[in-house]
């Protein structure tokens, strides 16, 4: 049902990329590189969540700007066996010692301003506890096979920091942009490569050029060696500390030993029926808050609601794209994104039922919000805050041969994040806490060891009969990311296309004024639509008619804004023997540089 990889739908909309396919397991990154990192441990014996960190791993080395061990990281990981999903929350939290005083004195933001303030996502006041280094650890030692070590795991990875590997074209172009930053930036340099003949000796990688980062290869070795406290004590832990209070951060050792002694959070991952069409009724796994996938799901449950009450057509395949079927899908987003931008916060802080969230009931309601006819305003849709940035993240799926599979994201939350880099360790530390809010009354205020609202979502899908994996997808990028999951979902399911193809159709984007990733904080709704070029122009105007502020987004980098995913779809066949076998189909978004690999 959501593979149907033979229908004749290629041709729909032009692709430079065909799907891939295998029995055995497929990698699916924004890196060739780290694709063969992940086939190289599954060739060793490991299984799909060894092979998304080792992948992960790689992605750090060539993707910098994007991701890193100075991060956060999310994982599902569905194991086969028992048919079952699990959850892993490795995002850290604000300084113990810290607090919402503290942060508002430093900014100089007085109480008046603090309902619109926010944290800078370059002060070191942004900088969270990293959790994606003892995420990787823990992935690896909760979900992965046993038979290869985390050391195995990150020498592909350790290897390519030593020895040199070549950089892409999409990651050179971030990396160039940021170049001058990092070089005014203390040890900004130990991100850039050498050259004489450039300002202060040192850029960026151009594409095509080999790039070494010695400093993140014994950064990684020590992880390997040590686990945990080879990151959050030591030498790593001090420079880590050392730099954010030099520049006025609040972190203290003290903090990082916590999360290192402590871990990730393993967590319940929230499903939400879906009946797409005349199709068997499947189950959409995500996160819950503090990760931001209920506004997925949200948005997909109100659109069922419509369409159960014949508010909104059955749409088809020749729907796709219209300006009924966009307008329905903006209208449940805005709504879906309003609540999400309220609840949406560390669920350890405040007591909320979060499936109530995405209850039938609920949904039911708040459906009664949409307007067939006209946009929605911030008067209809009330206090919330549903701009939106570019893609800042990678996310990555891996399938193996015993059917388990790892839907897992990985973010430094801006480009390059904060652009704190502490001295010899080979990264840069994420910005994650410039997602809280500064106004007391919400939910998602700064306070001391707390996660903040965190765009990082992985979703995986399973069939409802029998609780089989579906598919593994994910669509990086901010406040795109359940926008991604919602349009590429329904390009299978309503669409009738294939995973290459979903990917690969023109997106829709709606503003989002997030803390940290809105470039007006003081603008609560943000009405902008935008539209990827590819959409045609009757229906921009039909949305325009209907009063939506529409801006058509043509070409790179601007089509960034629509992220860049993965998917894995599933199939089961019975062969003449009667044996049944699996069949994995990828496709890897061509918004980036990467690809789907199979395991042969």
């Amino acid at each position: 049902m959501v593979c149907p990889c033979d229908n004749g739908h290629f041709t729909v909309f032009p692709s430079r990329r065909s799907v891939v396919h295998s029995t055995k397991g497929i990698v699916s990154t924004i890196s060739p590189l780290a694709n063969e990192a992940g086939l190289r441990i599954l060739r060793e014996g490991g299984n799909a969540a060894d092979a998304a960190i080792a992948a992960a791993a790689v992605l750090n080395l060539v993707d910098p700007s994007m991701t890193g061990i100075g991060g956060d990281a999310f994982a599902l990981f569905y194991e086969a066996e028992i048919q079952q999903v699990h959850a892993l929350n490795g995002s850290g939290r604000s300084a113990a010692n810290s607090s919402l005083d503290d942060v508002c004195r430093d900014l100089g933001v007085v109480d008046g301003d603090r309902v619109y303030a926010t944290i800078p996502t370059t002060s070191a006041l942004s900088v969270t506890v990293p959790g994606a280094a003892a995420a990787w650890v823990d992935i690896v030692e909760k979900f992965g096979s046993g038979v290869v070590s985390l050391e195995q795991v990150l020498k592909p990875a350790i290897e390519m920091a030593e020895e040199g590997c070549v950089i892409s074209e999409i990651s050179s172009y971030y990396w160039v942009a940021t170049e001058g930053e990092l070089r005014g930036k203390p040890n900004g340099v130990e991100l850039l490569k050498k050259d004489p003949a450039a300002p202060k000796g040192y850029r960026a990688p151009r594409p095509g050029e080999i790039y070494k980062n010695r400093l993140l290869a014994e950064t990684f070795r020590r992880l390997g060696r040590y686990g945990k406290t080879g990151f959050y004590e030591g030498p790593v832990a001090e420079a880590i500390v050392d730099q954010v209070r030099s520049l006025g951060g609040y972190l203290t050792l003290e903090d990082l030993k916590h999360h290192g002694q402590f871990g990730s959070e393993i967590t319940q991952a929230l499903s939400i029926r879906l009946a797409p069409g005349s199709g068997p009724a499947l189950d959409l796994w995500e996160h819950p808050p503090n990760g931001q996938g209920i506004v997925a799901q949200m948005a997909l449950g109100i659109l069922k609601i419509l369409e159960k009450e014949a508010r909104v057509p059955k749409f088809g395949p020749e729907d796709h794209n219209s300006a009924e079927y966009l307008h329905a899908l903006i209208e449940c987003l805005k709504i879906a994104f309003t609540d999400g931008s309220w609840y949406i916060t560390d669920p350890n802080s405040i007591k909320l039922d979060t499936a109530s969230l995405i209850s039938e009931p609920y949904l039911t309601e708040r459906a009664k919000l949409f307007d067939p006819t006209k946009a929605s305003t911030s008067a209809t849709l009330g206090p919330g805050s549903p701009t939106h940035r570019t893609s800042d993240t990678v996310y990555l799926a891996v399938t193996d041969a015993a059917g388990n599979a790892c839907s897992f994201v990985n973010s430094v939350a801006d480009t390059f994040g904060s652009r704190v880099v502490p001295q010899g360790v080979g990264f840069v530390l994420q910005n994650r806490g410039a997602g809280f809010h500064l106004d007391p009354k919400h939910p998602n205020v700064y306070a001391a060891k707390k996660r903040p609202y965190n765009t990082i979502i992985p979703a995986l899908v399973t069939n409802a009969n029998d609780g089989s994996l579906n598919t593994v997808l994910g669509v990086m990028g901010g406040a795109m990311q359940p926008q991604g999951h919602a349009q590429v979902l329904l390009n299978m399911l309503l669409f009738g296309m294939n995973p290459q193809v979903a990917l690969d159709a023109p997106r829709v984007c709606i503003g989002v004024a997030l803390p940290g990733k809105s470039t007006d904080p003081s603008k609560r709704v943000d009405n902008s639509v935008y539209l990827e070029d590819g959409v045609s122009e009757e229906v921009a105007r039909k949305l325009k008619g209907m009063g939506h502020e529409v801006k058509i987004v043509r070409g790179m980098p601007g089509r960034a804004l629509f992220g860049r995913g993965q998917v894995i779809c599933v199939k089961h066949l019975e062969e003449e023997d009667g044996d049944r076998r699996v069949v994995y189909s990828a496709g890897s978004d061509g918004r980036g540089d990467g690809s789907a690999a199979p395991l042969i």
